[in-house]
């Protein structure tokens, strides 16, 4: 089976082919660029670079939140257009758990992933590591860092913080008290790789949805949302 993966939830925004499993190619940019001008393009080059065609792929993968709006917005938009022609399955797949994949090998350790969610708060969801495959512990959701500190004081595992809030969460949680080790900077970050592994599980498990059905999952309300609702509220 032969995944297309695409992760466009926060600033960097990268794209990948798996193969039963097999990462094959794989492309990466952080350029401050927005994603509507350097994702599907980043597809383009990387199919033809690898000789593979669009009409080869069985399923389109995508981080589908939670994340940044406008980025969420963007994947599943070009996922959507990239599974019509073909009327391809689609995997939506769960940001914070794609997140955890590239550190499933670390076996026995809690697995923290954290993105800036803004107003002190991060998108989290814990994960323990088990060697070939990963057992959630929390659902995805956006929490304030003093509530998660509270949490992982009860974790007596060695914790590991990937994300791109990871850095925040480390600084914020280690002046708690609480002892974190930093993921690697090279598996830190995002990842199309993550996301068609976490993809490869959708599969086994029948969670695949039509390119119809696939939408973001955002966690929370948008900001100009909030802002509506607490004008309405102020009105009454």
């Amino acid at each position: 089976m032969l995944i297309l993966a695409l992760e466009s939830s926060a600033t960097a925004c990268s794209a990948a082919l798996c193969r039963d499993g097999e990462l094959t190619a794989q492309v990466y940019a952080n350029s401050g660029l927005t994603h509507s001008r350097t994702l599907l393009p980043m597809v383009e080059s990387m199919l033809v670079n690898s000789g593979t065609k669009l009409d080869d792929v069985d399923v389109i993968a995508v981080a589908a939140g939670p994340g940044s709006f406008t980025g969420l917005r963007i994947g599943v938009a070009t996922a959507k257009g990239l599974a019509w022609k073909g009327d391809k399955d689609c995997a939506p797949c769960s940001t914070l758990e794609s997140m955890a994949w590239p550190l499933a090998h670390l076996e026995g350790r809690v697995i923290v992933c954290a993105m800036d969610a803004r107003r002190s708060q991060v998108y989290n969801a814990l994960f323990l590591a088990a060697g070939e495959g990963l057992q959630r512990l929390t659902p995805d959701r956006a929490i304030g860092l003093d509530q998660l500190g509270e949490e992982l004081k009860k974790v007596e595992k060695e914790k590991i913080v990937v994300g791109d809030g990871a850095r925040l969460c480390y600084n914020t949680l280690t002046e708690q008290g609480i002892t974190l080790k930093m993921a690697p900077e090279h598996l830190r970050m995002q990842s199309a790789w993550g996301v068609a592994r976490a993809a490869l599980e959708l599969v086994r498990s029948g969670g695949l949805v039509s390119g119809e059905e696939l939408a973001p999952v955002y966690c929370r309300l948008s900001q100009a949302e909030r802002e509506r609702l607490e004008r309405e509220a102020k009105s009454k």
